[in-house]
């Protein structure tokens, strides 16, 4: 099941691997006052604490950097003795566990599997982070369900929370990015751009919570959209990011019907689906986008010319945090792993859905359908 709990998984590594590395260079300046920005990364660990998931936090060494009580008492580790710092494999010895941190540290992938721990049954996350960093949750079955609203509610909570710090960070960033000089100007990039991602990632997780809070087929917001012309104005946004390699976009003839929908929402949709076709395509490729109108619904498709979808990717590419294998991206850029669910909750908002498959000819194809209706 995917849970929103992967969110603070990515959210602690992307935190923690930025509060260390800001830490150990003390190269850089500090702007005054800069300091009191680094308790966030503690809060977010008094929040996993106080989580009815067990948590552990894993660096890329495999060392124990925090584990929570909830995760002491789910795998009987704790004993009075101080864990911090310790290999977990060998202080918790489980040959189906260590090897699905190993290959989620391995294919920087979530790795789920089921233990049995004593009288539970558990459900078991690895979710790697940045920098090398793995999130291990613990999440008994017979409370999944119970919690599922509760941690819903909880994530987005801490997505709120983040946004202040982040903002800080990001303009402290700046003023670092004014002073930088041949010896740290790589370091404040890379630190600028790890904000960015963080940054993205709250956005959408925000964005996520807002509309799994809306009725399926009820639209907050309902106006007049022609797709065709919507295409077009999202397509002017990406365009600088396609001219770099050369990818085109063909928008086949179409029908300028208006269907009532969000705006708003509807434009993030489609940015979405152009985004993802462009992460995917290779230079100097094409993104074919087809509009239809079929018995009072708006087919919308998105075609690419990648290298098409696993039986993994149909089966997952849905879900929360699913990346499919890395190697078969075109282009540099990473996403927050949140864009295609996006798309799957504003279809449901409008009363529509999503769906992908393989074109006949080679690369993958994004399907949305809307009802032209009033929704």
């Amino acid at each position: 099941m995917a849970s929103a709990w992967l969110a603070l998984g990515l959210l602690i590594g992307l935190c923690t691997g930025l509060g260390i590395s800001w830490l150990g260079q003390r190269r850089l300046a500090r702007p005054q006052g800069s300091s009191r920005l680094l308790p966030s990364v503690r809060q977010l660990l008094q929040w996993i604490n106080a989580s009815p998931s067990g948590w552990i936090l894993l660096d890329r060494g495999g060392l124990i950097r925090h584990i929570s009580p909830r995760a002491e008492r789910l795998l009987q580790v704790n004993a009075g003795r101080n864990l911090n710092g310790r290999s977990f494999r060998e202080v918790y010895v489980d040959q189906a566990l260590n090897s699905a941190i190993a290959v989620a540290s391995r294919q920087d992938r979530t790795q789920r599997l089921d233990l049995r721990l004593g009288e539970e049954e558990v459900e078991v996350l690895v979710v790697p982070g940045s920098k090398g960093w793995l999130g291990v949750q613990l999440q008994t079955r017979r409370s999944l369900e119970a919690q599922l609203e509760q941690q819903e509610r909880w994530v987005s909570d801490v997505a709120h929370e983040l946004k202040t710090p982040l903002t800080a960070l990001l303009l402290v960033g700046d003023s670092l990015a004014g002073q930088v000089n041949s010896q740290n100007a790589r370091m404040v990039e890379r630190l600028q751009r790890e904000l960015l991602r963080l940054q993205e990632l709250v956005g959408d997780l925000l964005e996520l919570s807002r509309l799994e809070n809306i009725t399926p087929g009820a639209t907050a917001r309902s106006g007049e959209v022609v797709l065709p012309e919507l295409v077009e104005q999202v397509w002017q946004g990406l365009r600088p990011l396609a001219d770099q390699r050369g990818v085109a976009l063909e928008l086949e003839p179409a029908p300028s019907l208006a269907l009532q929908a969000d705006r708003s929402r509807l434009h993030r949709a489609v940015l979405n689906l152009l985004d993802n076709a462009l992460r995917y395509s290779p230079d100097g490729g094409a993104i074919t986008v087809a509009i239809e109108e079929r018995s009072g619904w708006l087919q919308l498709r998105v075609s690419d010319q990648g290298p098409g979808l696993s039986e993994e990717d149909l089966d997952h590419m849905f879900e929360r945090f699913y990346r499919g294998d890395p190697s078969r991206v075109r282009s540099p850029r990473t996403g927050s792993g949140l864009g295609l669910p996006i798309v799957q909750q504003i279809a449901a908002t409008h009363g529509g859905r999503i769906q992908a498959f393989n074109h006949p000819k080679g690369g993958a194809v994004l399907e949305l359908t809307l009802p032209l209706g009033q929704t």
